[in-house]
């Protein structure tokens, strides 16, 4: 038996190296290839008496086929309604033409090229990056929605970037109307990973497919994977009707909340593009105004915005005029939409003697983060894991909850000067979380999750800009672009010296910190507010009761230092602990910290 000879793909068209458009006479030089797809084209484009540059997209028309006059009828809806939009979220529609053998669309040029691209340099993009590029999109999708157009194919190589960092949608070639219903006509098109239970299902596309979309591309950048892989195609389905994914656990719980509310398998369950902006992601986590250029390859470092002045003005109002006798702790909700940040009077201050004795809190309440932060970088180790000092913490928490039978009180103690933040304000909505250490050093985690402390006796400089990172200055040789954060540092730490002060409560000398220290982790709830510093030693305010509690040192020399009515502390080493127990309330407060750092 012969063998079958082999059909003999249909080559393209060349595209000339000049175009005419005989609509508007003008002539353009075609560039280089920047980008292809199922079944166009996209080249640079430069327009020959203006020198201004645009995007090609080339669409071959073919021969009169019923397969190509359906490709043609296609090519017609996409200009139609494409050129009707205006968006700075969405690419721009300059023109279109036609010759022979091609349709041609004339598109803005986005230099920057897709988010497939930065994903694929990047493997992962942090949250302030995820949340400043989703904003944008959400921003596009909202315009196309309130003119009942669904994109049908929402993916990271849709989503353009030019110059400036912004991102674009583009490539409308499955965008349609909805019909009377808010539906398309169930026909199963898009990008198999990222299409929604009901597309699956073969009951059309709506809106709320668009949104669902949204979640698989927001859990493929802060993870690197989509969300739905598998083979074959029919168990991926299955996944996708189900909602099964893995669950990203090193993601902070913000994040994977929102992923949960995109990717419900029920679309009514799905937030609307109207309220997705006002979801706790977006609240309470810090968005950049613009994106680095460098963004695209490297992780970005943010800085606190320019002028500096302004920074000097604004913060010197809210803290130098605020500043005032510290109240109870009781977190407040997050801003809501339309305000940047709490209130100025609504600034958490926090101290060893700020706390009112309401009772002891449910020990099993769930725990539900109102306000957190974090260094850059710190999020998880290797694989998803935790940090060592998280680790380190909750293992040292578990040696105190499990060390000896529970004593109806604490046992004799001693006094002992140790290592600890007795002020804090918490304005990370807006600036970040500043702290007074008791050797009488300062610190501020900032809002871009950078950290930067002042050491004493000397004043020395320590800036972190990323986990592993230290540069040391003397208050002269600061940097400038590192001064409006050092005025932000010192603005805090002149209020909370000026506190402690005041209240008489300065702490007994101790050894000073070295300069690689710093606060790894602040996390606020109803319950209380912790503190996780990079060398170990974890404290804990609760909500409503007259205690801080603070566990530091290492192995044997474990040590667990209460406050119960100011100071001064009582310390506990582990051998006593082990020996003699802990009273029922003490026991509790481990407890509560326990959770609290598991829940991170």
């Amino acid at each position: 038996m012969e063998p079958r000879p082999r059909r003999r793909r249909r080559s393209r068209p060349l595209v000339a190296a000049f175009l005419r458009d005989p609509g508007s006479g003008r002539v353009y030089r075609r560039g280089k290839l920047i980008g292809k797809g199922a079944f166009s084209r996209c080249y640079k484009l430069t327009d020959m008496s203006t020198s201004a540059v645009f995007a090609l997209k080339v669409v071959p028309r073919g021969g009169a086929g019923a397969g190509c006059l359906r490709t043609q009828g296609k090519v017609e809806r996409e200009i139609a309604l494409h050129s009707r939009l205006r968006h700075r979220n969405i690419v721009a529609f300059h023109g279109h033409f036609a010759d022979r053998d091609h349709v041609y669309m004339v598109l803005e040029y986005c230099s920057r090229q897709s988010l497939a691209h930065v994903l694929r340099a990047r493997q992962t993009l942090t949250e302030p990056e995820v949340r400043y590029y989703l904003r944008g999109l959400v921003s596009g999708l909202h315009y196309l929605h309130q003119r009942h157009i669904v994109h049908r194919d929402l993916k990271l190589s849709n989503f353009f970037l030019n110059k400036n960092m912004e991102v674009k949608i583009g490539d409308l070639g499955l965008a349609a109307k909805v019909g009377p219903g808010g539906r398309c006509h169930g026909v199963l098109c898009g990008t198999p990973n990222f299409l929604a239970p009901e597309v699956v299902s073969r009951n059309g596309h709506s809106c709320q497919s668009d949104i669902w979309a949204l979640g698989c591309i927001m859990y493929t950048v802060l993870t690197g994977a989509p969300p739905f892989m598998a083979s074959p195609l029919s168990e991926m389905y299955q996944n996708i009707r189900e909602g099964h994914y893995p669950e990203p656990a090193h993601l902070s719980a913000n994040a994977r909340r929102l992923i949960a509310r995109l990717l419900a398998p029920n679309p009514a369950e799905r937030p609307s593009l109207d309220h997705l902006l006002q979801d706790d992601f977006f609240t309470q986590g810090f968005t950049p105004d613009r994106l680095p250029a460098h963004s695209c390859h490297s992780p970005p470092i943010f800085a606190v915005p320019p002028p500096l002045g302004k920074i000097f003005r604004k913060v010197g109002q809210l803290l130098l005029t605020q500043c005032r006798p510290p109240c109870p702790f009781t977190p407040k909700e997050a801003s809501g939409p339309g305000k940047d940040g709490p209130d100025p009077d609504s600034m958490e201050w926090g101290g060893e003697s700020s706390l009112s004795a309401k009772g002891v809190p449910c020990l099993e309440a769930p725990i539900h983060l109102l306000a957190h932060g974090t260094l850059q970088s710190d999020l998880a180790g290797p694989e998803g894991s935790r940090r060592p000092e998280v680790e380190a913490a909750l293992r040292h928490l578990q040696l105190c909850l499990d060390v000896g039978l529970p004593a109806t009180q604490d046992p004799l103690g001693e006094q002992r000067p140790i290592l600890w933040a007795p002020k804090w304000v918490d304005h990370s909505s807006k600036y970040g979380f500043g702290y007074q250490l008791s050797d009488g050093g300062s610190g501020v985690l900032l809002r871009d999750g950078t950290h930067m402390a002042l050491r004493p006796p000397g004043g020395q400089v320590c800036y972190m800009p990323d986990r592993g990172k230290l540069e040391t200055f003397t208050l002269r040789d600061v940097p400038g672009p590192l001064c409006a954060k050092l005025a932000v540092l010192q603005l805090f730490a002149s209020c909370l010296k000026r506190q402690l002060r005041e209240e008489g409560t300065l702490s007994t000398p101790v050894p000073p910190a070295g300069p690689g220290l710093c606060l790894l982790r602040f996390l606020a709830s109803e319950q209380g507010l912790l503190l996780l510093f990079s060398n170990g030693t974890v404290q804990m305010s609760f909500s409503g009761i007259p205690a801080q509690l603070v566990l530091s040192g290492e192995g044997e020399g474990l040590q667990l230092t209460l406050w119960e009515q100011g100071p001064p502390g009582t310390s506990y080493s582990l051998d006593i602990l082990r020996s003699h127990g802990c009273a029922p309330a003490t026991r509790q407060h481990l407890h509560h910290a326990f959770r609290m750092l598991q829940s991170i």
